[in-house]
């Protein structure tokens, strides 16, 4: 079965932030080697990093025009940081493998979502 695990950083402190400053050495050094050993989980596809929602450009067709605005509408609990695809053999194994991000234990959390066949 094949997963794809969307990662909300909720309150997870990022590089290059405060909050991330106030952690200590050994703390950075663990999401680091907590993402890199999720990376190299075998079936696991790494995806990438996602700039800040504020970054982000959200489009619209209405009234056939095409209406932009600036960032998702989302309450940044919920805000998609990255996310990875994993084949595994059931889903015990995918939130299993979820469990070991490091947002989902640092203020954020990871959904796991089945893929449709096709």
């Amino acid at each position: 079965m094949k997963y794809m695990l969307l990662i909300q950083q909720g309150s997870t402190p990022l590089p290059g932030s405060p909050e991330w400053d106030r952690l200590s050495q050994d703390e950075q050094k663990a999401v680091y080697t907590g993402y890199q050993a999720v990376n190299e989980t075998p079936g696991v596809t790494p995806g990438a990093w996602l700039e800040a929602p504020e970054a982000a450009t959200t489009v619209r067709v209405q009234d056939g025009k095409t209406l932009t605005t600036d960032g998702p509408f989302v309450a940044v609990k919920e805000a998609l940081g990255g996310y990875l695809f994993l084949e595994a053999d059931d889903l015990d194994a995918a939130i299993e493998l979820a469990s070991r991000i490091p947002p989902a234990r640092m203020g954020g959390a990871v959904e796991v979502r089945p893929i449709k066949e096709q």
